[in-house]
């Protein structure tokens, strides 16, 4: 072998141990401080900075009218976390769908054994109305005690079910 392809090979392996080095870095960094976490919402309204402001300068009954008129009077306001490792979790319901599984880009990210990665979401329909829906999970879905198979509306404190979780929605 010539002296140029020698030390050709010599910088190529210091190059490949190089960048195995800064990945085992980055990886023990992400292990210790976690991943980072994004505000959903700001990008939205980002795009969108003279509606948000015109719904902050308008009165508050003008601003549930200019949402499209979706948020009935009784209608819940928060989901809550009652039972399970994230007891006491509250989010609350701005107009967006709720992803629950154990996957990390999920709205609540369930700790628990007995749920699945995707494992349900909670949105609203057209009548302001919330819908539970199972995603195909493994152990399935509850709502007062009745495992879930086509998207169903929630009634205000109905018990939602995910393994050892449980989860309402709260005015």
């Amino acid at each position: 072998m010539s002296e140029l392809t020698l030390t050709v090979m010599r910088l190529g392996f210091l190059a490949v141990l190089w960048l195995f080095v800064i990945v085992a870095v980055q990886v023990i960094r992400s292990d210790l401080f976690g991943t980072r976490v994004t505000q959903r919402g700001s990008r939205r309204e980002a795009g969108r900075p003279q509606q948000a402001a015109r719904q902050q300068a308008a009165p508050p009954q003008q601003r549930q009218q200019a949402g499209g008129g979706r948020q009935r009077r009784n209608a819940p306001t928060k989901l809550v976390v009652t039972e399970g490792t994230l007891t006491g979790t509250t989010v609350a319901l701005q107009g967006q769908t709720i992803t629950l599984g154990r996957a990390h880009d999920s709205t609540i990210v369930l700790d628990d054994d007995y749920a699945s990665s995707r494992h349900a979401r909670i949105y609203p329909d057209r009548d302001g109305q919330w819908i539970v829906e199972d995603l195909g999970s493994t152990n399935g879905t509850y709502l007062d005690r009745t495992r879930l198979t086509t998207p169903t509306p929630i009634a205000p404190g109905a018990p939602i079910r995910i393994g050892k979780t449980v989860i309402e929605l709260r005015k």
